[in-house]
């Protein structure tokens, strides 16, 4: 399994599989966010474009957009979500995750940041 990589707007991507990466937001994001109470995300087979806005995260003291960093067509959705959008808050980078999407361009990927490259990104901030 590949490490994740992730966005300037907090998303993290990791590779499942040959042209599929899942996508979460980062455990910064969900700190900065605070609880979780709702979540707004794409149906199966919808197509997105890097870096455009595919839902968004809700929670008690503001809405946030979801920005998808890389291009493709949801193919998994994160279903749990809808019951339990706390998820994201207990476990961002794992069970919290919102979809899986087959990517158009790989190339894509070099566009963003390691996990140590990241860090120092978030710290900056």
């Amino acid at each position: 399994m590949m490490s994740k990589l992730y966005s300037k707007e907090h998303e993290w991507v990791e590779t499942l599989e040959e042209g599929i990466v899942r996508i979460g937001i980062s455990d910064y994001a969900q700190q900065e966010l605070g609880d979780i109470v709702f979540v707004e995300i794409p149906e199966v087979d919808e197509e997105v474009a890097a870096n455009e806005s595919i839902g968004t995260i809700e929670s008690v003291k503001t809405v946030s957009e979801i920005y998808v960093p890389i291009s493709g067509t949801v193919v998994n959705v994160n279903e749990r979500l809808e019951d339990e959008p706390e998820l994201v808050n207990a476990n961002p980078e794992d069970e919290g995750w919102l979809v899986d999407v087959k990517m158009a361009d790989r190339d894509e990927l070099e566009d963003l940041m390691n996990e140590a490259e990241y860090h120092a990104f978030t710290e900056e901030g």
